[in-house]
């Protein structure tokens, strides 16, 4: 069966690259899922969205994605995201709090726009660690 070939990058570093057998994406038209030979596509992703990357015999690499473009060409996936994190990488107990921190300010009604930012944040993250929100 064919593989799809994954890189995934942020401003400030590879995250991860290999094959996979699909991925799944929250773009703002929607979540899709790429499978081998798919039809080209160019998306948008959404602040606050969770990658997901599955591999035949491992675990699925997961992460918090904040914006960014995912491209399909040719078994060929590209996600270029503004700002990524792996969910293996996530500070649960710290990340909790920041969200906490942010829906108190939301909750006051003193929620400026960072806050509710951090909020999306702080949930995708949690999201990406395999953790409820």
């Amino acid at each position: 069966m064919a593989k799809l070939h994954v890189g995934f990058v942020s401003p400030e570093r590879e995250l991860w690259s290999g094959e996979a057998d699909m991925v799944i994406a929250k773009t703002v038209e929607g979540e899709i899922g790429i499978l081998p030979n798919h039809a080209p596509v160019l998306g948008v992703l959404v602040e606050g969205g969770v990658l997901r990357v599955k591999r035949d015999g491992e675990l699925d690499l997961v992460a918090a994605v904040h914006g960014g473009f995912i491209s399909v060409a040719d078994n060929q996936v590209s996600v270029l995201a503004e700002v990524a994190e792996l969910g293996s990488e996530v500070d649960v107990a710290a990340t909790k709090d920041a969200l906490q921190r942010a829906q108190a300010s939301i909750e006051a009604d003193q929620a400026d726009a960072d806050a509710r930012l951090e909020a999306k944040r702080a949930a995708a993250r949690l999201r990406a660690a395999g953790e409820e929100v």
